[in-house]
């Protein structure tokens, strides 16, 4: 239960104190700051507290937004302040400092909380009201603005992502708002509409693995449901401000599990025609997979970065304000939405093959597009980058105690060149695995030059412009390798094998992201330990390769992805749901489309 503490003469007829208890605050009444602080000392201090003038008047939205968000320790809005918990200390100095206040005592109480280096987050309102009058004539102003306003439309409106795809914006938001607002009303929350989407998405892939035209017709209208229920959550995640560090990670996890498992479920179906597309599945996995790492590692990189200034970044600012460039630079980088639009219509109307062909073909123009324009940003931009991008990129990488061991060498600055040295690695290693026979052990010898290269890369932080590109060579190297060794093997299995390992190995990077982005920090170092680092299972696929029979080596690679997933699985799973419980930080991620 929440508090509310109203603070000088109630107005007769405020529907303010109705309003309140309909966001679930029970009531308090405090005639000055004295009582205020007696009330709130009396209070338990895991509870949240809000602090509102009984002269406020506004939207209850904006009440909502400022007094209910779990993601801010204090957050305040004209007329009313709230601390949560960790906040509550702040609020109580604030309010000694404030006792003799003559302005509106939240308004005071917020601005002493900032002065006193306490980060109060301030919704933006837009067209809600939210005001405390000082006179009948202003409070009647401010009744007729409300009345004009009506919030529960603004509430629709900004429950929709404020920048989205093309698909995902006029095909599918128009009428997702309306289920999530469905959803509010019955009690369910996101993680629950989460947990539908992924099992829509399962049973289309499970359709899909039919291999009639039947199962793709229904694989494709499912998915695009499974996508639906994808949007549905993050509506319902702002239009009731259910947000979670739990709910933040199952929905950016699950969306990879979804399109991956669908991967598999065309390869499955495909192999029930007499076509083998696993080589396909896996390299649109692979390729899907190191587009989103270029994605992180470039945010990171920049993501507190000073003077930050690029030529390319003004263009793309004076091209935002043409209104179809927007659109169309949006579309091109093949977003979920227009992705998952494309691989359900070519479901239902192709092949599996086709669909993949496509997939691939459209991802790698997306990835040109993308990667091509923040290497010239980073190459034209003057910024200093600081220790935490540096740390966080290094984190990014996952070497683990066999390249950071050549890293502790610290070579000389003629070495400084990480991306150079990490694409030569890879290249060199995966060009090795092509040009050569399954077996050779002159793959064993290139992956003993890639560890030597991945830990020179890593000897000095990454902090010049082309760093950030470190962790997107090295996912390419290991994914490209376990990829060409199992299609070398030639042997029924191999490639669903590595299909299975890279999506264990993947889930672990794409948990390392979501830690960082969440500000939890990586993985710890013993678990980078225990599952090899990606120099380690690089060397460990390419000696299984060199010493095991096609079909042992099938074997291996089966159990690898086994050990893998449910080492990181289990200490994943414990990690977020200990979070959870522990009450860490609130998060959701608005950023750029997935």
């Amino acid at each position: 239960m929440s508090t509310a503490i109203l603070t000088g003469q109630p107005v007769p007829g405020s529907p303010l104190e109705g309003d309140l208890r309909s966001l679930g605050f029970d009531v308090r009444v405090a005639s000055n700051a004295a009582d205020v602080e007696t009330l709130l000392a009396a209070l338990p201090g895991d509870q949240r507290v809000a602090i509102v003038d009984a002269r406020f008047v506004g939207h209850v939205h904006a009440l909502r937004l400022g007094l209910t968000d779990p993601r801010f320790a204090a957050s305040a809005v004209p007329g009313a302040v709230t601390a949560k918990p960790e906040a509550r200390t702040a609020l109580t100095h604030a309010l000694r400092t404030s006792a003799e206040a003559t302005a509106s005592l939240p308004d005071s109480l917020a601005e002493a909380m900032e002065s006193g280096a306490t980060d109060v987050h301030r919704p933006e309102l837009g067209t809600l009201v939210a005001t405390v009058p000082t006179d009948p004539q202003t409070r009647n102003e401010a009744r007729q603005a409300v009345a004009t306003v009506d919030d529960e439309a603004v509430r629709l409106r900004t429950a929709v992502k404020s920048r989205d795809g093309f698909f995902t914006t006029y095909c599918i938001s128009p009428y997702s708002r309306y289920i999530a607002r469905w959803c509010a009303r019955r009690g369910l929350t996101p993680n629950q509409v989460t947990t539908a989407s992924l099992l829509t998405a399962l049973i289309a892939a499970g359709c899909a693995a039919t291999g009639t035209r039947g199962g793709f017709v229904a694989a494709g209208l499912l998915l695009i449901f499974s996508f639906v229920l994808d949007c549905t959550d993050g509506q319902l995640a702002r239009y009731s401000l259910q947000y979670s560090t739990l709910g933040a990670w199952l929905d950016a996890t699950f969306d990879r599990a979804k399109e991956y498992a669908y991967y598999a479920g065309l390869a499955l179906g495909a192999a029930r025609g007499g076509d083998d597309v696993w080589a396909l599945a896996l390299g649109a996995m692979v390729l899907q997979t190191c587009r989103h790492v270029v994605d992180f590692s470039f945010n990171e990189a920049n993501h507190d970065a000073t003077a930050n200034t690029s030529p390319t970044a003004a263009l793309s600012d004076k091209l935002d304000s043409v209104g179809w460039t927007v659109w169309v630079r949006r579309m091109i980088v093949l977003p979920i939405g227009e992705r998952w639009a494309l691989i359900a219509v070519l479901t239902a109307v192709a092949t599996p093959r086709v669909t993949l062909v496509v997939l691939l073909v459209g991802c790698a123009l997306a990835a040109c597009y993308t990667t091509a324009g923040r290497v010239l940003r980073s190459l034209t931009r003057k910024a200093t980058r600081t220790d935490r991008a540096a740390a966080a990129l290094a984190d990014l990488a996952d070497n683990g105690p066999q390249a950071s061991a050549f890293a502790a060498l610290k070579p000389g600055a003629w070495l400084r060149a990480a991306p150079v040295l990490a694409f030569a690695g890879g290249a060199a290693l995966v060009g090795t695995a092509l040009s050569n026979p399954y077996g050779s052990p002159v793959v064993v010898a290139a992956a003993a030059l890639y560890i030597a290269l991945s830990g020179l890369a890593l000897a000095m932080p990454l902090k010049a412009p082309l760093d950030w590109l470190v962790p997107p060579f090295f996912r390419a190297a290991e994914y490209g390798t376990i990829l060409v060794l199992a299609a070398k093997a030639d042997v029924n299995g191999a490639l669903p094998a590595a299909f299975g390992l890279v999506a264990a190995v993947a889930y672990h990077h794409y948990d390392t992201v979501y830690r960082i982005k969440g500000g939890t920090g990586a993985p710890p170092a013993w678990l980078v330990r225990a599952i090899g680092g990606q120099e380690g299972r690089t060397l460990v696929v390419a000696l299984a390769a060199a010493l095991l029979s096609a079909t042992d080596f099938t074997v291996a690679l089966t159990a690898l992805a086994v050990a893998v997933a449910l080492v990181v699985l289990v200490e994943s799973i414990h990690f977020w749901v200990t979070a959870h419980k522990r009450g860490a930080p609130a998060v959701h991620d608005e950023g750029e489309p997935a």
